[in-house]
């Protein structure tokens, strides 16, 4: 039985190699510039996969959401630090934020047991 970590990275490989096979420059260019973004710069990659996080809670976007929190987790950020994070986000979103609070922090623990 596929856990939720490896049900959301499967859809997404599926659905990001259908969307760019079809060889539209202008998506091409925005799924480079995304990579690129999230790239050491004058700020480190931590730091960025956080700024990704929040702004992805605020914006209330669960897949973008699942995407930041599983580069967090690979890149060694704490739980800690992202729950601390994420208390931003729902502090700058709103109460709104809190069902995606909930989904983040379920997913974190799906990460934590695939990696156990």
């Amino acid at each position: 039985m596929k856990n939720q970590v490896e049900e959301f990275n499967e859809y997404r490989q599926k659905m990001n190699d259908k969307i760019l096979g079809d060889n539209n420059k202008i998506i091409k260019r925005i799924f480079n510039l995304d990579t690129n973004a999230f790239t050491a710069g004058a700020l480190d990659v931590k730091t960025k996969e956080l700024l990704g996080l929040v702004a992805s809670a605020v914006l209330r976007c669960d897949d973008c959401i699942k995407y930041h929190l599983e580069t967090s987790y690979k890149e060694g950020l704490s739980k800690e630090e992202v729950m601390e994070a994420l208390s931003i986000a729902t502090l700058v979103g709103g109460t709104i934020v809190i069902p995606h609070l909930r989904r983040a922090y379920e997913f974190w623990e799906a990460l934590e047991m695939n990696n156990a």
